[in-house]
């Protein structure tokens, strides 16, 4: 059972929807889960401590300072306790407090202290989840690396209708199982994947190179959501601005020819990810010397470089279970990239139009159309590159495991 032994931290908020907590508690108690829970100035209004130790069979926690008896920082000890923390309800005033980084009470200072997955799921009026504030600090958080269970569409307790409702305890359960399921079974597999990211470089003298302006940054946000599902993940990266996180194994190069020596050295790897901007040519001869401006253009002599998408593909010894392609494209999109894909033997394409200034290269914002092999396509709307990341992840994570029940 994915649940058994988890310890869950559960943050009970201030919200009519805060009585489904005791529904909930009782639910984790039958997973053989171990669950401790802050409960809220505002969410005391709602439950009570009596109920909610009965049911957890452990002390409730409600003051920052905690026991004054305890040598115990509370919200350290608790952060490290967790396997991860639960938020429910997720009220707006809760989500706000949370995008600006507060740290006003003890379960907000659990939560910036916390390095576990932290969850939450929302609850409010449907006009409250729409304004355009509650939808600006969902997109914070979603950068920030906090995860979502819900909201969805139904009555609520005003008798409005619409997306706001929080997801059931059954729904959130499910949830649960579903993403400590995968996360312990990539670990226990010992699941790899390799990532290409960024531009290359090559040099037609010391100080002018032939590039693009990828900044990176997608191919980025897909190394860490992989590794953060439990997946061992290599990110070989070109040039950029990146600050890279030490949760994944980085492996820097300046040309074509270096990243496909370093992807060379991760085969064979299960999963294989090429969001690089390759230059498609270099010079055939890098000069040693600063050219002049009066040199004969005719000298700088071009040929390919190495094709690494087709490479990847078209190994029969080392090709990886699942072969993920970007296709960066000005016109045709669709049809240019379907044409990749059976062309370079990709299991999953990736396009996006690079034409659009606001999205694509060198922005923080994407937008995308996942393409799988049977002609499916999947329509990304304009969203943070963190975002696109953890949709192009779970589509990755369910074509792999589709791949290996299969094969099974």
């Amino acid at each position: 059972m994915s649940l058994k032994n988890k310890k869950i931290l559960l943050i009970i908020g201030g919200g009519i929807s805060a009585y489904k907590s005791l529904d909930l508690i009782r639910l984790l108690q039958r997973k053989d889960c171990s669950v401790k829970v802050i409960l809220t100035k505002t969410g005391k209004k709602f439950v009570t401590s009596l109920s909610i130790s009965s049911l957890s069979k452990n002390r409730v926690f409600e003051d920052t300072f905690g026991d004054k008896n305890s040598g115990e920082m509370e919200h350290i000890s608790l952060s490290r306790w967790a396997d991860a923390t639960l938020v429910l309800p997720s009220t707006a005033n809760f989500m706000s407090k949370l995008s600006r980084g507060s740290a006003d009470d003890l379960a907000t200072t659990v939560i910036l202290a916390s390095d576990k997955e932290t969850f939450l799921v929302p609850a409010m009026n449907v006009r409250m989840w729409e304004h355009k504030a509650t939808q600006k600090n969902l997109n914070t958080l979603f950068d920030y690396g906090y995860k979502f269970i819900g909201p969805q569409d139904g009555e609520m307790a005003c008798g409005e209708y619409g997306k706001g409702k929080m997801s059931s305890p059954r729904q959130i359960i499910s949830y649960l199982e579903n993403f400590f399921k995968q996360k312990d079974y990539f670990k226990k597999k010992k699941i790899k994947a390799t990532v290409t990211t960024g531009p290359t470089r090559e040099y037609i003298d010391p100080v002018r190179y032939i590039s693009n302006e990828s900044s990176g940054k997608q191919g980025y946000e897909i190394a860490l959501e992989l590794s953060r599902l439990g997946i061992k993940t290599t990110l070989i990266s070109g040039p950029t601005n990146i600050n890279y996180s030490n949760e994944i194994k980085v492996k820097k190069i300046i040309s074509g020819k270096q990243m496909f020596s370093e992807i060379k050295k991760t085969l064979p790897t299960d999963i294989a990810v090429c969001t690089a901007a390759v230059s498609d040519f270099k010079p055939t001869v890098k000069n040693k010397q600063k050219l002049k401006k009066k040199i004969n253009l005719d000298k700088i002599q071009l040929e390919q470089n190495p094709d690494i998408l087709e490479f990847l593909g078209k190994n029969n010894r080392h090709k990886p279970k699942l072969l993920i392609g970007f296709s960066a494209e000005t016109e045709n999109i669709i049809g240019n990239s379907l044409e990749k894909m059976r062309e370079k033997h990709c299991d999953i394409i990736v396009a996006n139009d690079v034409s659009k200034k606001e999205t694509g290269f060198n922005v923080d914002f994407n937008e995308v159309m996942i393409i799988d092999k049977n002609g499916k396509i999947q329509k990304v709307k304009k969203n943070s590159k963190k975002f696109i990341a953890s949709i192009i992840a779970k589509k990755i994570i369910n074509s792999f495991l589709e791949i290996k029940n299969r094969l099974n």
